[in-house]
Formats: structure tokens, sequence, C-alpha cells
């Protein structure tokens, strides 16, 4: 299992990110690109400190900035199962 077909697997479930800088995002996955940047949606955003809240309805944020996520454990039990249909789907070739 690959990170970035674990993070695709996980569209729409929540998600907590931690950037370099310490400040934290939580929201929905909406999309992720192949640099890991990510789009979120229903975000709250809090500050390094952990004194301040956004509350943003999006946001964007560049891959090369992320230092963790934190996935739920149903995006893992999701990629599994998308990893059983190419491997039992089969049916290519001669």
């Amino acid at each position: 299992m690959l990170p970035l077909s674990l993070l695709k697997s996980s569209t729409t479930l929540p998600l907590l990110v931690e950037l370099k800088s310490g400040t934290t995002y939580n929201g929905r996955l909406v999309s992720c690109d192949t640099y890991m940047n990510i789009n979120l949606r229903d975000v709250v955003c809090t500050s390094k400190e952990g004194d301040k809240f956004w509350k943003l309805n999006e946001c964007y944020i560049r891959g090369s900035s992320i230092k963790y996520l934190r996935l739920p454990d149903e995006a893992v039990e999701r990629v599994q199962e998308e990893e059983s249909k190419w491997q039992g789907g089969g049916g290519g070739g001669r």
C-alpha cells in the first residue's frame, strides 16, 4: 500500500493535517494530487499555540509544507478493498 493511494482513497473522510509551522487543519478531504497537495472542506484551523481557531469552508494545502497526516482507520479499510478489486478482478491480457 503506497501513501498516495491511501490518501486518494480517503476522499470525503475526516483528516488532520499538521504543517511544519505547527498549525493544524481538521477537515474532510476533497482531493489530492501526486505532490500531496490537498484540498479540504469544512475546515477548522488551529494556531501553533492552540489558542486561536478559524473556521474555513475550504482550503488548499501545499504538500511540501505538511509535517504529518492523521487518517481514520476506515481509510486503510477502503484502500484494502480497492486493492482486492484490482487483484481479484484481473481479466486483463490474453
